[in-house]
């Protein structure tokens, strides 16, 4: 048995009566099956080489992978932080809206009261000097009766 039926026995199990047969001493069965045989161990290695080949592709797409997911889940992760801070901000802007609201009502109210003591002030004043006028013609009136 040559070492071409001894590689494919172990590959296929037992051989077959035909494999058991010895070869026939002519150089072209021979070289036959020399060729084949290259041809098997090419193939084998090419396989081999491309089996690696492939894995260490597989690999380095699996690396490739991981710190593509990892860069997007830290600007997702990075994204999920400014939007909490920026919430946290809303938050506290729409506090500050309504203290400023409240704080905006308060001094509408104060300047609506100012503005009606003034009117007051106006109306009193302007009482004042109708009152001064009426008194002066009451008194120039008093004052011209006792002439006569």
């Amino acid at each position: 048995m040559n070492l071409h039926q001894r590689t494919s026995a172990r590959r296929r199990g037992p051989l077959s009566p035909e494999c058991e047969k010895p070869l026939h001493p002519n150089s072209a069965g021979n070289d036959l099956e020399s060729s084949l045989l290259q041809i098997f161990t090419d193939h084998h290695r090419t396989s081999l080489r491309l089996r690696e080949i492939t894995e260490k592709a597989k690999k380095e797409a699996v690396r490739v992978a991981d710190l593509l997911v990892d860069e997007v889940n830290g600007g997702v992760q990075e994204s999920f932080v400014n939007e909490k801070r920026i919430e946290m901000e809303i938050r506290g802007l729409a506090a500050s809206i309504v203290r400023f609201m409240k704080q905006s009502d308060q001094w509408l109210t104060a300047t609506h009261s100012i503005n009606t003591a003034i009117k007051e002030i106006g109306d009193f004043e302007n009482w004042m000097k109708t009152m001064e006028y009426d008194c002066k013609s009451i008194t120039t009136a008093i004052h011209n009766i006792h002439k006569e």
